[in-house]
């Protein structure tokens, strides 16, 4: 039996077990789901107003930017909050000295990440099809739109997560790169078009996937006249793949590097350490 395909196995074994794990209990539980239901109560709220001079509707526009905003956030935040906690705790130090154990530890992570959001994208886009007026999803196009977006904004995603990561000791260090992620969400187009805001701005947003993401969620969602709000009345849709893509390509290639170096730097001592330093802060 290949050695890579066993671990490969183990690894999606394990991510499905603790991805269930987290839907049984109560407060990964909560964790999971209150951000979703909060932009659900934000688009009830929403659907009602219009966006001047367009047409469309604030709860139309929110809603795919908002499940952008789930794919980069959920991605990125989820998985650099696994790694950190989990190299605190020892388990990837386990991992380590398991014959291919590494790959099959990063393959479950990625599976139980992909879960953390696959499920608030769909709690939030269920509702939101009934609760915003003025969308276009009754095509197969549509649909088909949303999925590449999708898959490719968690390729672009996931791998960032693991080396943002990969850079922190501690769980609780991770809480500095909410702020970040939460202002270049801000400036990004998903709660307001990006074309009221400066152009210095706008290239900033435009640099990153979060920007990207929401644009390819709005082109697969909205009707077509809707395109005049965003930036050179266009979808992009080029643009859209193109940057994904080498976001993708970016921390697939650089992922692999730093956590490898990230567990030939693990011992014994040092999670003893970690662990002695997060009791001190208990009591």
């Amino acid at each position: 039996m290949n050695p890579m395909n066993t671990a490969v196995r183990a690894g999606v074994a394990r991510g499905l077990t603790e991805l269930r794990q987290a839907l049984t209990s109560g407060p990964d539980l909560f964790s999971l789901l209150f951000w979703p239901v909060v932009m659900i109560v934000v688009l009830f709220f929403m659907r009602n107003g219009t966006l001047e001079a367009s047409g469309v509707t604030l709860g139309a526009f929110a809603l795919p930017s908002i499940l952008g905003m789930l794919v980069a956030v959920n991605g990125i935040f989820g998985m650099a909050q696994l790694l950190a906690l989990e190299r605190e705790d020892g388990t990837l130090l386990r991992a380590k000295a398991i014959p291919n154990g590494m790959v099959g530890y990063l393959i479950g992570k990625i599976v139980t990440v992909t879960g953390w959001v696959l499920i608030p994208f769909l709690i939030v886009l269920i509702p939101g099809l009934f609760l915003a007026d003025g969308l276009a999803m009754n095509t197969a196009g549509a649909w088909l739109t949303l999925a590449w977006v999708l898959a490719l904004g968690m390729l672009a995603t996931l791998p960032l997560g693991a080396i943002i990561g990969s850079a922190f000791n501690s769980p609780r260090a991770i809480g500095f790169v909410s702020m970040p992620i939460m202002g270049l969400t801000a400036i990004s187009g998903i709660f307001y078009p990006i074309t009221s805001m400066p152009g210095w701005v706008q290239g900033i947003a435009q640099f990153f996937p979060v920007y990207w993401l929401g644009l390819g969620m709005r082109s697969a969602m909205l009707p077509a006249d809707a395109v005049a709000i965003e930036l050179q009345q266009s979808w992009r849709h080029l643009e859209t793949i193109g940057m994904l893509v080498i976001w993708a390509i970016f921390g697939l290639a650089v992922a692999p590097i730093v956590l490898r170096r990230m567990a030939r730097g693990e011992s014994g001592s040092r999670v003893a350490a970690r662990r002695e330093k997060a009791m001190a802060r208990a009591y």
